[in-house]
Formats: structure tokens, C-alpha cells, sequence
């Protein structure tokens, strides 16, 4: 952190003096669903320090859906264009760059005069300069060495707990931790779902065997076997994707079903591709338990105060896996190299370049011991839900 204002009090970092008549905040952060949630806490945070302001979300289109499907903080959302280091091709159909989309959203933002902006997104190699070009009278960010500076910067460390990080950005803007209460969908998302649930069995497990990076998946047989072993303990299951994750939530429910009774088969259904967002988080508030790789979907489930089972690689375990183990448990791989070639996997994406291969670095977890996890949690769920 550099130039912080003198006397800082405390918080998850620094929480330093707020900015005097703030009325508009603009927010930078790309991504994808999990990169939203992880947000979140430090959003809620932002509206109580400064009440009166409205917070505008420069993101991606699942971010404008989720926010328009839950409560939360965020008053609206304006999207990123493809922008090289903001929005990447991932999340815009392969395409990397616009330049005139860009130049019209920067002068559209610039046009509401924001009196903060704040960079939620990476080192900001290029979202500082990305953010300082909206022209926020004080800006606020996390930044790497090579970085262009904000006015208040938050040294940005790689290994470190999401939500954590962007606490400590509010803190920098004068935001203390504030209670982050759980998502809420609408009710029109939990009308849509009703249908969905198996009142005849004992529990519902939603799974997500999706991740955006390979390397975080669990392979499909182990999902399917962990499938099975829950169904045959009598939990209804339904698998979860988005339209992409189709093929992988078919296979998954195909090849558990094949491992049941006929009375139990009926009890696995894939519904991948066929929610809305909004959808999803109001299956996962019903849910009993969430099973999933470390993704979007799991985090969301957090979100809305569902227990999850996460089965992570050990470097985003420190990233993004939960801090409470009373309703969240992880399942690390310590694999560090890359299973094909050797390279050290912990430096990828932060000091070193991808090696160019996929396979996963989770294959070592033990179906039983995740299993296990879920119906702890599930004894624990049922517990607390008063059933």
C-alpha cells in the first residue's frame, strides 16, 4: 500500500479516511460468476460507509444478470466491451478487442462525473488505465510494481483470499467489514424452480462438475461415482451447467445412472443449460448441500448460505475456497507441476506463462472422502433447516 492518509484504523487492512460527497461509485471487475461473488462482500461494504452513494458495475453480462436476479448492492450495471486485460475473448465468443465499443463506453462513463472509482480487477497492468481514463475525481485499486498508480493502492499479492483483497480496496476507500448478508433470488426465480425438487427424497445435493480453467476439473467418473454413492443414501440430484457444460452434465448423469437401481435412477437428472441464473441461485438456496470443482456455481451457493463440499487445487484453495469449515469443506490437491510436462503450476498466470496443457491437478481426491463431506454436511443442513 502506498501514501496511505495518517492514523489508519483497522480492518481486514487498512481502513482509511472516507472521501468527502461521494454521491456516485463506479466498480471495475471482469470475469466471470465467481469473480463477481467474490465482490460481494466488499460492495455490501461500500454501500454502508457510504449510504447515500449509488454503485455502478462496469462487468460482464452474467453480472448484469445476477444482479438483477438477487438483492444486493449494486444499483446497476454497465458492460465492458472486449478490452485486451479487462474482458478477455473467454467471456466475448473468442472476440479480444473493440476499440470503438471501448472509446463510447469510456465517454459515456466519463459523462457521469463518478466521484470514486474503484479497481476490482487483478494487478492492473491494465485496468488501472482502463479505470483512471473514466476519470473518478478518486480512484482506488489494487496494483502490481509495474502498474500505473491510483490515488490509493492496494500492493497487489497473488495468493491471497479473493473477498479478503477487495476488503481491503473498500478499507483504503473507507469502508470498514460490514455484515454481508446471503443473496436473495426473486421471487419469480423461486416460483420457477418448485418443480424441480423431489419431495419424496430425503435431500438435495446440487453438483457443478464445470470449471472455466480444465486443470480445476474433477474428472466426470469421479463426479458420477460420488453421484451414485449420494443417490443410493437417498438424496435427489440435479447437475447444473451453463449452456457450454451441456456435454460434461450429460455425461456425468449417464454415467451414475448407470451405476443405480431403477428405483433410484429418477432420482439424477442434468439441468444444465436450461436455467436462468436466477434460476440457479434459488436452486442452490433450496438446496441441502452443493458438490462442485472450484467455480462460479459453488461460490454462488456460498453466497446464498448453502453448505458446499469444494474440491479444489491447492493454489486456489488460498484464492477462493471458503475461510468457515462448519458449513463449507475443501478437498486440495498438493500437485504443484504439471502433470504432463513438469512446470511449476504455482507460478502460472502470476510470474510465469501457461505451459499449454489442461490436465487437471485434482485427479488425486478420494471419491469417498468428498462423499463423506457431503452427508456430514447434509446431517448438518437438515439439522439447521429443522428437518
Amino acid at each position: 500500500m502506498e501514501n496511505p492518509p495518517a492514523s489508519p484504523k483497522p480492518g481486514i487492512g487498512p481502513v482509511l479516511e472516507k472521501f468527502n460527497d461521494v454521491k456516485r461509485i463506479v466498480v471495475l471487475r471482469g470475469g466471470g460468476l465467481g469473480d463477481l461473488i467474490y465482490t460481494y462482500p466488499a460492495l455490501h461494504a461500500l454501500k454502508h460507509a457510504y449510504p447515500g452513494a449509488t454503485i455502478t458495475l462496469l462487468g460482464t453480462p452474467i453480472h448484469a444478470a445476477v444482479v438483477a436476479a438477487v438483492d444486493g448492492p449494486v444499483d446497476d450495471v454497465e458492460l465492458l466491451p472486449p478490452t485486451p486485460g479487462v474482458r478477455d475473448g473467454s467471456h466475448n465468443g473468442g472476440r479480444e478487442d473493440d476499440v470503438a465499443a471501448r472509446e463510447a463506453i469510456v465517454e459515456s462513463m466519463r459523462a457521469k462525473e463518478f466521484d470514486l472509482g474503484l479497481q476490482m480487477h487483478g494487478g492492473g497492468r491494465f485496468s488501472n488505465p482502463f479505470l483512471l481514463r473514466l476519470a473518478a475525481k478518486h480512484t482506488v485499486g489494487t496494483r502490481t510494481k509495474d502498474a500505473e498508480p491510483l490515488e490509493r493502492n492496494l500492493d497487489y499479492v497473488y495468493y491471497q483470499n479473493e473477498p479478503d483483497r477487495w476488503l481491503e480496496v473498500v478499507g483504503l476507500a473507507g469502508a470498514p467489514p460490514a455484515l454481508t448478508p446471503p443473496l436473495r433470488p426473486g421471487r419469480e426465480h423461486r416460483r420457477n424452480i418448485v418443480g424441480l425438487r423431489d419431495g419424496q427424497r430425503r435431500s438435495l445435493v446440487v453438483v457443478h462438475p464445470g470449471a472455466t480453467d480444465p486443470r480445476r476439473r474433477w474428472p466426470a467418473s469421479y463426479f458420477a461415482a460420488a453421484v451414485a454413492a449420494l443417490t443410493r443414501e437417498g438424496a435427489q440430484v440435479l447437475i447444473v451447467g451453463d449452456r457450454s457444460e451441456e456435454a460434461l452434465a450429460q455425461e456425468v448423469a449417464a454415467l451414475a445412472v448407470r451405476q443405480l437401481s431403477e428405483a433410484d435412477r429418477p432420482a439424477v437428472r442434468s439441468v444444465a443449460g436450461e436455467l436462468h441464473i436466477g434460476d440457479v441461485a434459488a436452486l442452490l438456496e433450496e438446496a441441502t448441500v452443493m458438490l462442485a470443482s472450484d467455480s462460479g456455481p459453488r461460490h454462488l451457493a456460498q453466497a446464498v448460505g448453502t453448505p458446499t463440499v469444494g474440491i479444489f487445487w491447492v493454489g486456489n484453495a488460498f484464492n477462493a475456497g471458503p475461510r468457515g469449515r462448519g458449513l463449507h469443506r475443501v478437498h486440495m490437491s498438493w500437485v504443484t507441476r504439471c502433470p504432463r510436462c513438469g512446470a511449476d503450476v504455482t507460478q502460472v498466470g502470476w510470474t510465469e506463462p501457461h505451459c499449454g496443457h489442461d490436465d487437471t491437478l485434482i485427479q488425486g481426491i478420494a471419491v469417498a472422502d468428498v462423499v463423506q463431506d457431503v452427508l456430514d454436511l447434509t446431517a448438518t443442513s437438515l439439522l439447521l433447516r429443522g428437518k
